[in-house]
């Protein structure tokens, strides 16, 4: 029998009644979307960061190797946790994340903005918007067309 949601779905952390799933997004600092995974609602931030990180793909830049990470992560305090501090670290990752109990970073609301921004271009189409489809790697697929949408309206208006 199948799941009553599809893949990656679970309870939702507002009405556990209802199944949803939750996307989580690593963009780089003009918020264009660099790895997305999409996992059930209730599936903690913290457990998918280093999941994120590795999901980057090479990015071109300067003749020579491209980079494979980038130079800092920016997170907020859902994101705080000393084994990911300690996993960014070792992988030459400077992690620039909020600590829980202490006051926010200054500025990092600004940044935040950036990915709040994407996501709400991802949802400015109505697929993506409500999960319709069942079959996850269908979902998946919708996500990465938004995605590639986005990048490609980005370079637009950069060449321009």
């Amino acid at each position: 029998m199948r799941e009553k949601g599809g893949g990656a779905t679970g309870p939702s952390p507002v009405d556990r009644r209802k199944t949803g799933s939750k996307r989580h997004l690593i963009c780089e600092g003009r918020g264009t979307p660099l790895h997305v995974i999409t996992t059930a609602a209730h599936v903690n931030d913290i457990t998918q960061t280093l999941h994120l990180v590795d999901g980057i793909p090479p990015v071109a830049g300067r003749p020579g190797q491209p980079r494979r990470r980038p130079e800092s992560v920016l997170g907020d305090k859902a994101y705080d946790s000393r084994a990911v501090h300690r996993e960014l670290r070792r992988r030459r990752i400077l992690p620039v994340i909020s600590r829980k109990g202490a006051p926010n970073i200054k500025g990092l609301g600004k940044l935040r903005y950036v990915v709040e921004q994407t996501f709400a271009l991802l949802h400015q189409f109505k697929r993506l918007a409500v999960r319709w489809e069942r079959r996850l790697e269908l979902h998946d697929a919708f996500v990465s067309l938004g995605c590639s949408l986005i990048c490609r309206r980005r370079l637009k208006k950069a060449g321009s």
